[in-house]
């Protein structure tokens, strides 16, 4: 599976703090649980690559 294969898959996905100053990444789909638990500076080095492939994905033309 690459970044470009399409799976029909839905999942849930939440993002916030926990009570021990972590950021988590919580997803959860067809009854599987990953949470994913990053230091602030962690989380916001993944926000920026984030939107570097916002950026990226928003200048490849549509077919």
């Amino acid at each position: 599976m690459g970044i470009n294969n399409e799976r029909d898959i839905e999942a849930n996905m939440q993002i916030g703090p926990t009570d021990l100053g972590m950021v988590r990444i919580f997803i959860e789909a067809d009854g599987i649980e990953i949470p994913m638990d990053f230091e602030p500076e962690e989380a916001d080095e993944i926000a920026e690559e984030i939107k570097a492939a916002a950026m990226a994905a928003r200048a490849v033309k549509k077919r």
